[in-house]
């Protein structure tokens, strides 16, 4: 049996066992919403080969601890990321990372939306084979109102899930949906109520772990290269996005947030 202590060396990522292959991670940060900082940023790519590698583990669940999935990226480490070509860089590596190593495991994993889902935790829940959000659930693709281009997963997903005009208006205009709403429009795949959340998403899960295996894996393998062929699109708004953090909007985007107040782009200044 592969002891659990593969799981141990993550620090915002909590893996617990449960029947018939499935594996639960929990996103840890509940003191801070599960924001990602550069820590949790690295481990939601990392884990992903890990549980690939786990002969163990057939299904994954991914949800958050407390109130939140994942409320975006945690504003001091992005606040020191701003102007410092070297971070910025590696971020980007890194969010690419996060959509490419989960469209690569060829396991089925499924997310559990339980509250606020933005930035790279949105990347996660919404790039999982099956989302479940919670009826309260709120999902928000929020790079518009840092003032960078929304590159994370959503120029690639979106449209494929919900229809390009529902994703220009929202990954323009940055409004948040709610869980009931994402079912709507199809950018998720189920929506229960908050109480249900968990049970049901993990019931999906032993579904899964208790069918045929290689039929799933390989109609998981299949279907993601609906994804991989817009692979260019991707990778041009991951760079672009970075771009954008080595410029003033960013910085009063990041600014604006931290100081609990509406932002004052330099670029919309007459």
């Amino acid at each position: 049996m592969q002891a659990m202590t593969t799981y141990d060396r993550f620090e915002g990522l909590r893996c617990e066992r449960r029947p018939n292959g499935v594996l639960l991670v929990t996103i840890d940060r509940p003191a801070k919403l599960n924001a990602t900082d550069e820590t949790l940023h690295r481990e939601l790519a990392d884990i992903w080969p890990v549980i690939g590698a786990d002969p163990e583990t057939r299904v994954a669940v991914i949800t958050g601890a407390g109130r939140a999935f994942s409320a975006g990226g945690d504003m001091e480490w992005m606040r020191r990321n701003l102007g410092d070509v070297e971070r910025v860089l590696r971020t980007g590596r890194e969010a690419i990372a996060v959509i490419e190593n989960l469209l690569a495991l060829d396991k089925p994993v499924v997310s559990a939306i339980n509250g606020p889902a933005v930035g790279a935790g949105l990347a996660v829940a919404l790039a999982a084979d099956i989302s479940i959000a919670a009826e309260d659930a709120i999902l928000s693709d929020g790079h518009a109102r840092l003032g960078v281009a929304s590159g994370d997963h959503a120029l690639m997903l979106w449209p494929l899930l919900c229809g390009m005009a529902k994703a220009k208006y929202y990954l323009l205009t940055a409004d948040r949906i709610d869980g009931r709403e994402a079912e709507r429009i199809g950018l998720v795949s189920l929506c229960v109520p908050g109480a249900e959340l968990l049970e049901r998403a993990l019931a999906v899960a032993d579904r899964l772990a208790r069918g045929p295996q290689r039929a799933t894996q390989f109609t998981k393998r299949a279907l993601n290269h609906w994804y991989r062929r817009e692979a260019a699109v991707f990778e041009l708004s991951a760079a672009l996005e970075m771009l954008n953090f080595l410029e003033p909007d960013a910085r009063e985007g990041v600014d604006a947030f931290l100081e609990r107040r509406d932002p004052d782009f330099p670029s919309a200044r007459p």
